[in-house]
């Protein structure tokens, strides 16, 4: 009966340990663990929100950074071609699942919506090969043009992490709205933000 009674005492000093030891571990979390969906860095809180400004390299107003980028069925467009015209710019990858969101909205929700107007829409796959992008578009059945920046050197005047990345320039050259991620109130920005270009 004895020794029973020393495993029951080694047993339940046991439980108490690993109980205070999740417990101590649990008040850690709450006190250390980031809030609002902060990340840790160096031991300084930034938010994802800071996180995605500082690596947008323009914002509304400025002039938009002029480049080249290669049309997926040959050829090439450079921005500063359009001006006088209202252009989307939407930076995105086949991996990405809001990119994938944009696209699948892309031809009813922009190009249908706006045809005939002076409105010219880019969808540029930021870092992928030609081969990856072609088979991506040919089992998503998009027939609206597309374009790659493989090398990401257009991408990189725009900004330096996340996609996708949607940036309005109105008829002038300017940046009038600018996007990153993709959901329903984005796709309602970019719809006003186009309707206000068309109409200037």
């Amino acid at each position: 009966m004895a020794i029973k009674t020393n495993h029951k005492k080694r047993g339940s000093t046991f439980s108490l340990i690993f109980m205070l030891v999740v417990l101590i571990a649990l008040v850690a979390a709450v006190i250390f663990w980031p809030v609002d969906g902060a990340t840790a860095s160096s031991g300084v809180y930034t938010t994802a929100q800071d996180d995605i400004e500082s690596t947008t390299l323009i914002h509304a107003g400025d002039v938009a950074p002029d480049f080249t980028v290669e049309a997926l069925k040959g050829g090439e467009v450079t921005l500063s071609e359009f001006k006088g015209k209202v252009v989307l710019v939407s930076f995105w990858a086949t991996w990405c699942p809001p990119c994938r969101q944009e696209l699948s909205h892309m031809q009813e929700g922009v190009i249908d919506r706006f045809a005939g107007r002076d409105l010219v829409v880019l969808p540029i796959s930021r870092g992928e090969k030609r081969a990856t992008v072609e088979n991506f578009i040919a089992k998503t059945g998009y027939t609206f043009p597309v374009y790659l920046d493989t090398n990401q050197k257009a991408y990189r005047m725009y900004a330096s992490n996340y996609i996708p990345r949607s940036v309005v320039v109105d008829r002038e050259g300017k940046v009038v709205y600018v996007a990153v991620g993709y959901d329903e109130q984005v796709a309602r920005e970019i719809d006003e933000a186009i309707t206000k270009a068309l109409a200037e």
